[in-house]
């Protein structure tokens, strides 16, 4: 078997079996017999699980960073100086997205192991993260700033992330909110259009009007 193919074999693997299982409970052995090669080759090409791991990320975030920086400076060019609108920037990463799962394996699976470096990632996996993929994010993050003026850095920091949980959910289980829209609406969902549908409803969200504060007195009853 060749290098090549060896390598991608295990990356094919160890994709499918940190989505499904998580990376605690995925075990070198486990995606070595899977992939029918040996633990000699895993530590050969990636020399250990932690290096495993930043690579089966990287070959979507690679992919991803570059056409999101590509976008944004698209959008920037045809703005100008002028603020990009919030729906603007929202659809260009949602573009973004849902091109490179193409490219790679599917989109259910990029946004459970997107799901998985929120919920389970370990230091070396967001210093990883932060380190090499962390422009594209806070360039992202600094033109949301500029279209959502109102919301302290605080509020939009949860909005945020808020937004970004309820797309991970929604897409990490596209298969069965497609079997539900079918059986009890009879509605044949694609991807787009549930992208479509999804938009408005987090520009909503990152819109909305600020939380009441919380008075002493309510924080004490």
């Amino acid at each position: 078997m060749a290098q090549t193919d060896t390598v991608t074999r295990i990356l094919d693997t160890a994709e499918v079996l940190f989505a499904e299982r998580g990376f605690a409970e995925t075990s070198l052995r486990t995606i070595t017999s899977k992939a029918k090669v040996n633990l000699a080759a895993v530590n050969y090409h990636f020399g250990s699980k932690k290096s495993l791991i930043q690579a089966v990320f990287a070959r979507y975030l690679d992919p991803f960073t570059e056409r999101f920086h590509r976008a944004l400076d698209e959008l920037q060019a045809h703005y100008g100086d002028e603020v990009i609108p919030l729906e603007e920037l929202l659809e260009t990463m949602a573009r973004s997205v849902l091109e490179v799962p193409a490219e790679r394996n599917s989109l259910k699976v990029f946004m459970r192991l997107l799901g998985l470096a929120y919920s389970q990632a370990q230091g070396h996996l967001r210093r990883y993260i932060q380190e090499e993929y962390g422009s594209v994010f806070t360039r992202f993050t600094e033109l949301v700033r500029q279209a959502t003026p109102e919301l302290p850095d605080a509020e939009r920091f949860w909005r945020l992330h808020f937004m970004l949980g309820t797309v991970i959910f929604t897409l990490s289980g596209l298969d069965a909110l497609r079997d539900i829209a079918e059986k009890d609406y009879q509605e044949h969902v694609t991807v787009r259009d549930l992208i479509r549908r999804l938009r408005p409803v987090v520009v909503a969200a990152m819109q909305a009007p600020l939380p009441t504060p919380v008075t002493l007195a309510a924080q004490e009853a």
